[in-house]
């Protein structure tokens, strides 16, 4: 088979740099992406529940209007009920804290994801390898985190990898609801990761179970007794929504 090596050159060099740049405050997706909610509770009429009663997850209460992130699948469902444009969604990819509580959104400054302990910091280096553990997850946010290496976002250039096995990782990601099936073999992945070690929820389901809480065959979401150092919300959560938390946790974002 015939190689055309300078219309191959043409082709490559025609499309110009396909990755993207360090993720920033300053980093930009389409309009039409839905990740921050923005509350204006003082737009909300009195006895007006319409926002709350559309979200399918009761992710949303009234008295006081707050959100929560956790719960959240980023259906457009409540801001299209809301009358008064109380709550409205942005295109602000920033969703991921280290905290559970920072998760439930006020209409106050969002409180994003903050640099864990410097000695852990200096443990881990310039690397971090991640198992991910998919504990019944319908394969959204698991294809999300795997498009988070290709050529675009290519988290490899800031040391971020999956690997094959528990023992050679700094960590776990965990998706998807926790099955009752899933349950033994997320705890056991985990006890497999030498220490210092830390875990990352991505997506609704691994946070607070998602369309599936209260689910007899779940877990809703990581087990309250394994220590989550990051969530990362959505369903799924974007690939920069993910580089934009993690580089958070490493402290590598100025």
């Amino acid at each position: 088979m015939e190689v055309r090596m300078p219309g191959l050159i043409a082709t490559w060099w025609s499309q110009g740099r396909r990755t993207v740049p360090t993720p920033s405050d300053a980093s930009r997706l389409p309009e039409w992406f839905r990740g921050r909610p923005v509350l204006q509770p003082e737009r909300c009429l009195p006895d007006c529940h319409a926002c709350r009663d559309a979200c399918p997850t009761d992710a949303v209460n009234t008295s006081p209007l707050r959100l929560d992130l956790g719960r959240c699948v980023a259906c457009p469902e409540c801001a299209a009920a809301c009358p008064t444009g109380a709550l409205t969604m942005s295109s602000d990819h920033r969703l991921a804290t280290t905290r559970r509580d920072d998760l439930i959104l006020d209409g106050g400054p969002a409180r994003l994801a903050q640099a864990m302990e410097s000695r852990t910091r200096r443990l881990l280096g310039r690397s971090l390898r991640l198992r991910q553990v998919s504990a019944g997850g319908c394969n959204g946010c698991e294809s999300e985190l795997a498009t988070a290496g290709n050529v675009v976002w290519d988290m490899g250039r800031f040391g971020i990898q999956f690997v094959a096995s528990p023992r050679h990782a700094d960590g776990i990601v965990v998706t998807g609801p926790v099955s009752a099936n899933m349950e033994q073999a997320l705890r056991d992945t985990w006890e497999a990761v030498p220490a210092p070690r830390i875990l990352i929820a991505v997506g609704a389901c691994a946070i607070s179970g998602g369309v599936f809480c209260g689910s007899p065959q779940c877990r809703d979401g990581v087990p309250a007794d394994l220590p989550v150092d990051l969530y990362v919300p959505g369903c799924p959560p974007h690939p920069l929504t993910f580089l934009d938390g993690v580089l958070r946790l490493l402290d590598r974002l100025g």
